[in-house]
């Protein structure tokens, strides 16, 4: 080779009901980037049970983060989308790069902390070593671009990380094999099999907050229902949410300096210039100096407009099980063909004995 092929990957959790937050950081730019790229989209079962190992119904959950994907316009025929178990080469590789891997990368990573809480030593060792399986679910693919939330720079740096490692340790062997690709290395040119895969940031709302408290981000996992807008919501719940989410008692500003300090309100202009695809300084030049009485109306109409017909498809697909079975096993088969021909390679590089 003598460069990687542009490709896009990135993977959604089956831990609950996706909202707002998920759509509008992941979602909506999958869907985006169908037209420039090709894409593989992922369920990441395996990861789900890595801070919870029990599950009510996660055949369920994976099912409905599918309906998901495909209510929201991701085309499954033109590109990829499959859950994580279906191809064990996402696991064979996460052990391998658990051996590139150092313990000190693991123990930096800030999620690892807030998750593990002040309890780390009852942790499990999955939670501590899922930056390894997120390394291997984006390179057994060899993928040059993941779209990613600013709360997951740190785990594609450390997938950098891991893929610089193996590269230079393995770049005589790579060479040997005709595997690789050469790159630079600060000033040493290696033999790379491994891209050094690019974040993709982009859009007006990479990161939504909760609307019951605008410093805290906006998840699945918050006991208040009242705290997101959920994909599945319909028109009335979503007008309820937005009408009730909490705001302070000055009207909005003149210009978007004027939303620092005040982050309640910096959300909902965000979640506003998200939906409507606009700048927040174009939402300013709307409704600054306007109490949020006016806004929330506006912004709940707009929210419904954008989110109800997703939530009906997305109905509509839930309840054709064999559907969405077929596209899991139509994606698993095809995903499974190039992880494979990653893995081949990697096995000889490595020096694994197969027939």
């Amino acid at each position: 080779m003598s460069s990687f092929k542009p490709l896009v990957f990135s993977g959604v959790q089956p831990t609950g009901n996706l909202h707002l937050g998920n759509y509008l950081g992941a979602i909506r730019k999958f869907v985006a980037l169908q037209e420039t790229h090709d894409c593989i989209y992922c369920v990441v079962d395996l990861h789900s049970i890595t801070a919870q190992l029990v599950h009510e119904d996660l055949v369920e959950q994976t099912r409905s983060i599918t309906a998901a994907f495909l209510a929201s316009g991701i085309d499954p025929k033109k590109h990829i989308v499959f859950n994580q178990s279906r191809v064990p080469q996402h696991a064979e590789l996460a052990w391998i790069f658990n051996c590139v891997a150092r313990i000190g990368w693991m123990n930096r990573m800030t999620q690892f902390k807030d998750k593990a809480g002040k309890d780390r030593e009852n942790a499990s060792l999955g939670l501590l070593a899922y930056p390894s399986l997120m390394a291997a679910d984006i390179l057994v693919y060899r993928a040059t671009h993941v779209p990613v939330g600013d709360d997951q720079k740190q785990h594609l740096e450390l997938t950098r990380d891991i893929a610089i490692k193996f590269n230079n340790d393995f770049s005589r062997k790579i060479g040997e094999l005709g595997l690789g690709v050469e790159m630079k290395m600060g000033e040493e040119t290696v033999n790379g099999f491994f891209p050094l895969t690019e974040p993709l940031i982009e859009g007006p709302a990479t990161r939504v907050m909760s609307l019951r408290d605008g410093s805290k981000k906006m998840s699945k996992s918050d006991p208040s229902d009242l705290s997101r807008i959920n994909l599945t919501d319909d028109a009335d719940t979503i007008s309820k949410k937005i009408r009730k989410a909490k705001t302070d008692p000055e009207a909005l500003p003149s210009d978007v300096e004027g939303l620092k300090g005040r982050p309640e309100a910096e959300n909902l202009v965000g979640i506003y210039a998200a939906l409507a695809e606009c700048p927040r300084e174009q939402v300013i030049r709307d409704f600054g100096g306007q109490q949020f009485s006016a806004f929330k109306p506006a912004l709940a109409d707009l929210a419904v407009e954008k989110l109800a017909p997703i939530a009906s498809e997305m109905r509509r697909i839930s309840a054709d099980r064999a559907y969405v079975d077929s596209v899991l096993r139509d994606g698993g088969q095809r995903a499974g063909a190039q992880a494979e021909a990653t893995m081949k390679g990697v096995r000889e590089i490595i020096g694994l004995l197969t027939d």
